[in-house]
């Protein structure tokens, strides 16, 4: 049971850092959908 909490600890801190951090690294889901490559069919 131990390992399940801290299984769900785990995905919650990641979940809550993830835009954080990929902002940081550069990642940013404006950058994917916008730009010359996008195709708007």
């Amino acid at each position: 049971m131990k390992a399940f909490f801290a299984a769900i600890a785990l995905m919650v801190a990641i979940t809550a850092a993830a835009p954080s951090v990929l902002g940081q690294m550069g990642f940013s889901a404006a950058d994917a959908s916008a730009g010359s490559s996008v195709r708007l069919d």
